[in-house]
């Protein structure tokens, strides 16, 4: 849209709005003075959920880097006593994972630890899991899920955003914008990140991983910190007390009103909303990270890196923390799953670092009942290919390349199916051959989850509507519960 066009459009949209009774900018500066905090923060757009909800949040631990899918979760003999021969050309059909195997053998390399069936449901997982192989009947397990990236960066960008190009809003971003909030202390979107142990692998963790691209930044994620304050700003100023606080935060506030009726741009409305959720979090945040209230057997569960804050662990105790409280959308991103080289050595250390906090953190939130109405989400942004990189009979320098292929996730509660794997690759682990699931098509089925209809939820930029999924994407009913 043309920039004067563009303004014109918001100007008219703040007339209207002034000159109602609870226009957005009253609602806002009535929100700092005490009124109406509540419906400040649960509103979303007009005319959402589309249906009925059957969850009311999302957890996704990110693992950054690219599990294994091969020595994991997808169980293929045949890698095993093939070792060494060539991947067959009528398997590869010529495709390369990356430039970096481009032009060079495709060895078989089999599990590099034993994978067994467990549980009722006999689902298939790596020794190096003990913790998920656990809780695996409550676990709906997706071998077959697809992307287009090729490289992380791209691949992680493709499935938060649906788009692999920076600029677009994140998952959590369109569900602040189109549902709001259900917590008025706490943003409904809500980052952490931690790293491998060892620091070997790890991936850059980008804003715009849970940015808001062009929605309002009030929709983009907070992120909470390892160190210092958990949040940036949280704290005063020094020789600054509350009151004094209060009385600054209430006249910028008045000052941002008037710069808004005078020009119109929604981002004047968010600097207010930021702002006033920054000093209601200096009550809510000290009393969410305060782990005195958890019994020891909650922190026993989580494991021994609990306590330390940025850790993988700490973090996953978190999540459910957040989730008592009602935020809508939680993302965990884990790096250090890239294992070119390293293969042998560091995914046994990657799966020391995360396989108990991540079934501590099914276990918790079934114990509290809130596992029916919580979507815990496991998994990369691609796999790695069932054909080793380097020489696979060095035992410690071997590794495998990226695989947009074909991968596994994990999915838990949230209405998905307990105790079902869904999908099949072949017998190489190279190709899918049944029941694909693509990014879009997951995307499409948390959406759906939360009451959304993701071709209905829509966003006007440049002079087209936008959305999650692109121009693709649908729900995967084969993995829900009737």
């Amino acid at each position: 849209m043309i920039p004067h066009l563009e303004h014109l459009r918001l100007h008219t949209r703040r007339q209207f709005l002034g000159n109602t009774t609870l226009g957005l900018g009253a609602a806002a500066l009535a929100s700092l003075t005490g009124n109406l905090h509540a419906a400040s923060a649960a509103q979303g757009l007009p005319g959402l959920p589309h249906f009925s909800p059957k969850i009311k949040r999302v957890i996704y631990l990110m693992q950054s880097g690219a599990p294994s899918n091969v020595d994991l979760f997808d169980y293929k003999p045949l890698l095993a006593k093939l070792r060494g021969q060539e991947i067959p050309a009528s398997v590869s059909m010529g495709q390369q994972s990356s430039t970096m195997t481009a032009g060079k053998g495709q060895p078989c390399l089999g599990a590099i630890a034993p994978i067994r069936q467990h549980g009722q449901s006999g689902a298939w997982i790596s020794d190096m899991l003990p913790h998920t192989a656990g809780i695996v009947d409550d676990l709906c397990i997706v071998k077959s899920m697809r992307t287009e990236g090729v490289n992380h960066a791209p691949a992680m960008t493709f499935l938060l955003t649906g788009g692999m190009q920076p600029g677009r809003p994140s998952m959590g971003s369109w569900l602040s914008y189109g549902l709001g909030s259900e917590n008025e202390d706490l943003p409904t979107f809500c980052v952490m990140t931690s790293r491998d142990r060892e620091g070997t692998c790890g991936q850059l963790f980008y804003d715009y991983y849970w940015g808001s691209g062009f929605l309002p930044t009030k929709h983009q994620g907070v992120q909470f910190r390892s160190g210092g304050d958990p949040v940036l700003y949280l704290s005063n100023p020094s020789g600054m007390n509350t009151s004094v606080r209060r009385k600054i935060l209430d006249t910028v506030a008045e000052l941002n009103e008037l710069q808004h009726d005078q020009v119109g741009d929604p981002e004047t409305l968010t600097r207010i909303a930021q702002y006033e959720m920054a000093y209601r979090m200096q009550t809510s945040v000290p009393e969410l990270t305060d782990l005195s209230s958890e019994p020891q057997s909650i922190l026993d569960m989580y494991g021994p890196d609990v306590q330390r804050a940025g850790s993988y662990a700490y973090n996953c105790l978190m999540a459910r923390r957040l989730a008592e409280r009602n935020v809508r959308f939680i993302q965990l991103m884990h790096s250090g799953w890239d294992q070119h080289t390293n293969l042998p050595t560091q995914l046994v250390e990657q799966c020391r670092d995360t396989d108990q906090a991540s079934a501590a953190l099914v276990k918790d939130l079934k114990q509290r009942g809130m596992l029916d109405d919580t979507l815990v989400i496991w998994g990369g942004e691609f796999g790695r290919t069932p054909y080793g990189q380097g020489d696979i009979n060095n035992k410690k320098k071997h590794g495998r390349d990226h695989h947009p292929n074909c991968f596994t996730i994990w999915l838990a509660g949230g209405g998905t199916k307990p105790g079902f794997t869904y999908g099949q690759t072949d017998d190489f682990a190279f190709n899918i051959v049944e029941n694909q699931v693509h990014v879009h098509d997951l995307q499409a089925t948390v959406l759906a989850q939360l009451g959304i209809d993701h071709e209905r939820l829509t966003y006007m930029f440049q002079g087209r509507h936008f959305r999650l999924t692109d121009v693709h994407g649908k729900v995967v009913n084969d993995i829900l519960s009737a």
